[in-house]
């Protein structure tokens, strides 16, 4: 295998996800790619968002709480409320009056909850500090930022551990700014692809972050998801 990376929250923003697989020269065959979560909901490419994914041979699909509910409708038909006005509606649309592909489906009923590798843990929102992990559930695992409000608390000492992890990579909370930041051993990767934001992914081998363009200015006159 070759490189490994990270990515944050795609939001169906397949043009920025092009470009940061093109700026990162990612190798389709051999890299792996992680990625945090919540690939639909927002911009208007949700299936482009997972047909590339798909052509990806390394890809580790960590579940977010926008693909919790885009497999309910994908399974079911079911159409919250919330989920539609938080950017269901787009992700609806970019399958038109097409059936979802069965790869689609097994994609996201595959994602994993969590992923530790060495040490190191990928989740989409966070875990519960003082808990051991397989005792916790999954609407820690895709909704609580209790984790990320209390690293930032300590942004300012960045010596601070508050788990047993050497590093963990989130996503889900939005973060001002074009780089994903380290606050304690938590990195915030989701750098607002779904706002105003860019798109970011990280080689973990040296550290290397690539960016796409504000996603805005990717989809003129497109308006991205409208409530948080």
């Amino acid at each position: 295998m070759g490189r490994r990376f990270v990515m944050g929250d795609l939001h169906g923003a397949y043009r920025a996800l092009k470009q940061c697989l093109e700026r990162s020269a990612f190798d389709y065959a051999d890299d792996e790619l992680l990625f945090l979560g919540d690939v639909c909901d927002g911009w208007p490419d949700t299936k482009q968002c997972i047909d590339e994914l798909l052509r990806i041979k390394h890809l580790t699909f960590i579940l977010g709480n926008h693909d919790w509910w885009m497999l309910k409708w994908m399974k079911t038909g079911w159409v919250g409320e919330m989920w539609y006005d938080q950017g269901g509606k787009s992700t609806i649309t970019s399958y038109g009056n097409e059936a979802v592909p069965e790869e689609h489906i097994a994609l996201i009923e595959a994602a994993q909850h969590f992923v530790i590798r060495e040490g190191t843990l990928f989740v989409h929102a966070g875990i519960r500090e003082n808990v051991d992990i397989k005792y916790q559930n999954t609407d820690t695992f895709l909704w609580d930022r209790s984790l990320v409000i209390h690293a930032l608390e300590h942004y300012d000492n960045p010596e601070r551990r508050l788990t047993v992890y050497d590093t963990i990579y989130v996503g889900h909370t939005p973060i001002k700014g074009n780089k994903p930041m380290k606050a304690c051993e938590v990195w915030l990767m989701d750098t607002g692809a779904g706002w105003s934001g860019v798109l970011s992914m990280m080689d973990l081998q040296n550290g290397e972050i690539f960016t796409s363009d504000p996603v805005p200015s990717l989809y003129p006159g497109v308006t991205g998801r409208t409530k948080k």
